[in-house]
C-alpha cells in the first residue's frame, strides 16, 4: 500500500504515451478516462487519514474526469462519424520522443524547485510531465476531439500539482474539479457544433477511409 501512489503517478504517465502513440480516438479518450480515474482515486491513497472532503474530491473527479467527460467525447465521435487521427501536425514517433523529453525535463526540473519534500518524489514530475504532453496533444494534433483530450490531459497536470494541496486547503482543489464542469461542458458545446457543421459538408462517402 505504501507504494500505491507511486503505481498511480507511473500509470498516469503512461497513459500519456498511450494517447501520444495511438491513432484512433476512441482510445485516446478511453485513456484519458483512464488517467482521470487513476487521479481520481489518488487524493485517497495520498492522504488515508483525510475527511469527508477528500472523499468528496476523488468522488467528483472520478465522475468528472472518468465518466461523464470521456461519455460526452465518445457521443461526438459517434456523432461525426469519425474514428482516427488521420493528419497529425507531427508523426506518432516524434510524438512519443517528444513525450519522453518531456517526462525527462519533468523529472530535472522538479528536483530543483524548492518542494517542502512532503509529497510523493513522482508527483510534481508526472503533474509536470502530463501538463506539457496535454499541450504538445493540443497544439500537435488535428482533429478537434484530440485537441480536447489534449487540453483535459494538461487540466489534468494542473489538478495533479494541486493535489499537493489537497490536505492544506482541499476548497481550492474542489473549485477546479467545478471549474472542470463548467469549462467542460463549454468546450464540449464547441467542438461538437464545430464538427458537426464540418462534417455536414462532407458526403458520408469521403468517410469510408476513417473507418476501420
Amino acid at each position: 500500500m505504501s507504494h500505491l501512489d507511486q503505481v498511480l503517478l507511473l500509470s498516469v504517465v503512461l497513459t500519456n504515451f498511450v494517447v501520444l502513440g495511438t491513432t484512433r480516438l476512441s482510445t485516446c479518450i478511453r485513456a484519458v478516462a483512464m488517467q482521470g480515474f487513476l487521479l481520481g482515486v489518488l487524493p485517497l491513497v495520498l492522504h488515508p487519514t483525510a475527511g469527508l472532503t477528500i472523499i468528496g474530491l476523488s468522488i467528483g473527479t472520478v465522475i468528472i474526469k472518468a465518466l461523464i467527460l470521456p461519455w460526452f467525447l465518445l457521443w461526438a465521435i459517434r456523432e461525426a462519424s469519425v474514428r482516427r487521427e488521420v493528419e497529425p501536425l507531427i508523426g506518432y514517433i516524434t510524438s512519443l520522443l517528444l513525450g519522453a523529453v518531456a517526462v525527462a525535463m519533468a523529472f530535472a526540473i522538479a528536483g530543483r524547485l524548492p518542494l517542502p519534500g512532503q509529497e510523493p518524489a513522482l508527483l510534481v514530475p508526472v503533474a509536470m510531465s502530463t501538463l506539457i504532453i496535454g499541450l504538445l496533444v493540443l497544439t500537435t494534433r488535428a482533429k478537434a476531439i484530440t485537441q480536447v483530450v489534449g487540453y483535459l490531459m494538461l487540466e489534468n497536470g494542473i489538478y495533479t500539482f494541486g493535489l499537493t494541496l489537497a490536505e492544506r486547503v482541499p476548497l481550492l482543489v474542489e473549485l477546479g474539479v467545478l471549474l472542470d464542469v463548467f469549462v467542460g461542458v463549454f468546450v464540449m458545446g464547441i467542438v461538437v457544433f464545430h464538427i458537426n457543421r464540418e462534417f455536414d459538408s462532407i458526403s458520408s462517402a469521403h468517410l469510408t477511409e476513417l473507418k476501420d
